[in-house]
């Protein structure tokens, strides 16, 4: 989905790639650099090209040096709208634009993202699609805006909106940056607002002042264009040069931004009473500086260690000793004129914020007395290398790390300053930063806590200024979108109608799998792939929820992540600076069907890195005041859940498809009156019992050979006992007789969270693969599914709709998924209804083609990073497949005829054989739902009474 992407990281893990004959050493990064070529044209265009043959996939990406900064007050959130009306049409692409060929041509979907600074879009195709690409570029650059037409405005607006309702309006602490940057930022400051925009700024929003938008800034002199992946640099170029050259520069000098850093003239202190919220939280933002100011870095490092761990200093304080809260998150937000630090706790359910900020200032003494030591201020910096290469994993994030530097500093290859800026920090940077930017300097703080809880507001706080979006069905305007726009065409050398041919085609290249096992039962699935020196691996240990008893719900979330906390002879600090000395990183966590420990290292520490992962496996220490801590923090989650509309959803659904009496119905973290009983001796039993190999798999890919993988879990195979594990089976309930609406009410919702489903298959079933097939050109396609092209780009109710199969090695649901705008909510549903009765019927020879052409051509891509590698031993290791099982799937797809796409249709997506649930206002949306025909909605929970803002 196009969508907002706000982006906290290090500098470093933006680092795109590597060139370098420098030898590793065991304790320096090596040189890094970027291999790059670029060029520029006649019209200011900036195109950077680097080639990546290790996959048969290019990455295309254009930035355009526009963000919400450029915008004015009172015509807020036009990048961001631009970043929608740019994949709908143009004038040679015609209707539905880049995301229809995106569809036939196997892209990874065209994307886009808005920040305060740049607009981008990108997608991933296989490489035969690399000319088509170009052209389509080329034409949103040059041949897009007379296809802009008020219809289309107006539905484009609608879908923004949703948008933010989806992303801020309808979600707990959705306001918060809003107030916060209304109150770091001077009222003419371009971050005072939020990229988004406000809902009447949008809805004012005209088409001419459209067209003056697009006409300053989307010109060839302001973007920069990225091809990165399998390509030939000089076929590459003479493409560019035809596709983009005739497009003209822009007639307005483009103007540098100002660095203007936010200004607080003395401390202000603010409060809201969130709808969504069930506990407080509180957020403390300084003014700091710009992305590559040389502080920025040290404020990097400042900022994690302050908040990172066991030994952060203000977790120290506020999660060890006082107990107020499960963890703390710290972060320097830099963007181009100006950056901030923010700091946002989140505490237990009752706790006064003023205790939480009196906390904060002790861990601040605390961090002033003692200060980062050498061997802390190592720690973080050992982690960039392994960020480093896990950014070499895509070309597309290579191509958007290239972008970005060049975007905004000239230079696509700035990484290798960036990285030695960060390494570069000292112990004294990290003190000095934190007294030049925090200590004793004025500051916003936020105090966002439950309706009616004002009393746990910061002492002082005075109410924020927030309007919220009133419910009025009926309120929005009619428009058509399918009225087609009149112009004259853009003129051009040559006919850019006709659409480039497909390029060679790409050949299947299935990564070789290997697999062994140990005599203890533990089975080992690995692909060894050199393109970067990492290695990741999972253990997977069968089990998870399924073995937890009914009034115990919760002890296999809980085993995980007690498991995560130290070891039989290492604390929870010495385990978690033991990790990060590898610049490593281990996790074990649980879901329904198992518990998984998962690594990350550089191949140089992989051994390493497996013996601390079989000392948490193998050692656990079992502490008693982290499994408080745990208990209190799964409790506050739990609480908020109760308000969050879309885990109320989620939950509710998962009751109704399995039936309460079938333990995949619950709440993977329990309930609190389950949490509440469960003891530590609970965890120590759970683990005794099902903690074994003989349900255990470890799956590896990367860096190392299958003789050193078996090598090296040999200790493993020695220590790790095996015992008998029955895993009980729980039959899901077959589909409904006959269609249900379900309601449950969330006072003032601003969207409604609608999932519609039936329980359908397991991923075994023989018809699991072909059913995928079907679904694509229903919900599953994205952009090109009818669920997306009518409920979003035909109406405009909603951000985003998807539909899917969730089974594993049990049967899972068949589930419709979507936000939609409150006063729409029962339109939605019937138009959901209308278009599952006319699927089967209309199912068309085109709908086929692009089908087939979407699932065979993305196979190209289907292999690309590691982490894709990790999810193909999965399958081949949950389900009993066959290593080369893609091209059993190649063949599905290849002989799938419209007849079978009718039957599946009939079978496992009727509408009068689901479940209708409805998450939202009961107040004004409850009865309304008679009129889908299904009869009497069913409230699931007791009317609440409305709460007003």
């Amino acid at each position: 989905m196009k969508k907002i992407l706000f982006t906290f990281l290090l500098a470093a893990a933006f680092i795109s790639c590597k060139n370098s004959s420098e030898e590793k050493t065991e304790d320096k990064i090596p040189e890094l650099s970027i291999n790059y070529n670029k060029i520029k044209l006649d019209n200011g265009l900036e195109v950077v090209f680097h080639v990546d043959k290790s996959d048969p996939v290019v990455a295309v990406e254009l930035m355009v040096h526009v963000g919400s900064a450029r915008e004015i007050e009172g015509r807020t959130g036009f990048a961001h709208l631009f970043e929608h009306l740019l994949f709908l049409e143009s004038e040679n692409l015609g209707k539905g634009g880049l995301d229809k060929m995106s569809a036939r041509i196997g892209g990874s979907g065209a994307n886009g993202s808005t920040s305060r600074d740049r607009t981008n879009y990108l997608q991933t195709v296989p490489k035969d699609g690399l000319e088509k690409m170009i052209w389509a570029e080329a034409d949103k650059l040059g041949w897009f805006i007379n296809t802009v037409t008020d219809p289309v405005l107006a539905k484009e607006k609608q879908v923004v909106k949703n948008e933010k309702r989806q992303s801020i309006d309808n979600r707990p602490y959705g306001h918060n940056q809003y107030v916060i940057g209304k109150n770091l930022y001077p009222k003419d400051h371009p971050y005072n607002w939020q990229v988004i925009g406000s809902l009447e700024d949008l809805q004012n929003a005209t088409l001419e002042d459209v067209k003056t938008f697009f006409k300053k800034w989307y010109v060839p002199n302001n973007a920069t264009l990225v091809l990165s992946g399998d390509i030939d640099v000089d076929q590459a170029t003479k493409w560019v040069h035809k596709y983009f050259d005739e497009i003209p520069k822009g007639t307005d000098e483009i103007p540098a931004l100002v660095k203007r850093p936010g200004k607080v003239d003395k401390i202000k202190s603010l409060y809201y009473e969130d709808n969504f919220a069930r506990v407080p939280q509180l957020t403390m933002v300084w003014p700091s500086v710009a992305q590559y100011d040389a502080d920025s870095y040290a404020l990097d490092v400042l900022t994690q260690y302050l908040t990172d761990g066991k030994s952060a200093p203000l977790n120290q304080v506020l999660v060890d000793d006082l107990k107020l809260t499960s963890n703390t998150t710290m972060y320097n937000y830099a963007s181009e004129i100006a950056g901030e630090t923010q700091l946002i706790v989140r505490a237990f359910d009752g706790i006064h914020l003023d205790d939480v900020k009196a906390g904060i200032e002790k861990g601040f003494t605390k961090f002033e007395a003692e200060g980062i030591s050498e061997k802390d201020l190592n720690r973080i910096k050992a982690g960039q290398e392994t960020r480093f290469y896990s950014s070499l994993s895509s070309v597309l994030g290579k191509g958007t790390s290239l972008a970005s530097y060049n975007t905004y500093t000239g230079n696509p290859g700035f990484v290798t300053e960036d990285l030695k800026n960060t390494i570069a920090v000292t112990t004294d940077d990290v003190m000095r930063v934190y007294n030049k930017y925090i200590k004793n300097k004025n500051y916003v703080a936020t105090s966002f806590v439950p309706k009616n809880a004002a009393k746990l507001a910061l002492k002082g706080a005075v109410l924020a200024d927030i309007v919220e979006e009133q419910i009025v069905t009926g309120a929005e305007e009619k428009f058509d979108p399918k009225i087609a726009a009149t112009y004259e065409k853009t003129p051009s050398s040559f006919d850019r109608s006709i659409e480039p041919p497909y390029g060679e085609t790409p050949s299947l290249a299935v990564p070789e799998v290997y697999e062994s096992s140990l005599e203890n039962g533990l089975k080992i699935f690995g692909i060894e792939s050199n393109e970067v020196p990492l290695v990741r691996f999972n253990i997977t240990i069968d089990g998870g929820q399924l073995l937890e008893s009914f009034d115990k719900l919760g002890v296999a979330n809980l085993t995980a992540d007690l498991l995560n906390k130290g070891t039989k002879t290492k604390t929870v600090k010495e385990l978690e600076e033991a990790i990060q000395e590898l610049g490593a990183s281990i996790y074990v966590y649980s879901n329904t069907e198992n518990i998984t420990l998962s690594g990350t290292t550089l191949a140089k520490n992989y051994n390493k890195t497996l013996a601390l992962a079989q000392e948490m496996l193998l050692e656990p220490r079992f502490d008693e005041t982290e499994f408080d801590l745990l208990k209190k923090a799964t409790i506050a989650n739990l609480r908020q859940d109760e308000a969050d509309p879309n885990a109320v959803a989620r939950n509710t659904y998962n009751e109704l498809i399995y039936g309460k009496d079938n333990i995949r119905s619950k709440n993977t973290l329990g309930s609190v009156a389950s949490v509440e009983k469960i003891t530590i001796d609970d965890l120590k039993i759970f683990y005794k019992n099902y903690i074994s190999p003989s349900v255990a798999k470890i799956l590896v890919v990367g860096d190392i050979s299958k003789e050193k993988v078996v090598a090296s879990l040999t200790s493993l195979n020695k220590n790790w006992i095996a015992k008998e594990v029955t895993i009980p089976e729980y039959k899901t309930p077959e589909a409904p007789t006959k269609p249900t609406v379900y309601f449950y009410d969330i006072p003032n919702a601003k969207q409604s969270v609608l999932q519609f489903g039936a329980p359908a298959l397991a991923a075994t079933d023989k018809d699991f693969y072909a059913a995928s097939v079907m679904n694509y050109i229903l919900g599953g396609g994205g952009f090109a599914s009818r669920l997306t092209q009518e409920l979003r780009e035909g109406k405009g109710y909603t951000y985003g709709i998807r539909s899917g199969f969730s089974g594993t090695k049990a049967k899972g649901a068949f589930t419709i998924s979507s936000g939609v705008r409150s006063n729409v909510t029962l339109e939605s549903a019937q138009l959901v209804k209308k278009i599952l009765e006319d699927y089967p019927i209309t199912f068309s020879d085109k709908d086929l083609e692009t089908t087939k052409s979407f699932l065979i051509k993305s196979n190209a891509r289907a292999f690309e990073t590691d982490r894709a590698k990790l999810n193909m031993l999965a399958n081949i290791s949950n389900y009993d497949l066959k290593p080369d099982y893609v091209k059993d799937r190649e063949n599905t797809v290849n002989n799938m005829t419209k007849e079978q796409i009718t039957t599946l249709a009939n079978k496992y997506v009727n509408p009068n054989k689901m479940i209708w649930l409805v998450v939202g206002d009961a107040e004004t949306q409850l009865q309304r739902m008679k009129e889908l025909g299904y009869g009497e909605p069913v409230l699931l929970n007791e009317r609440q009474k409305q709460i007003k803002n």
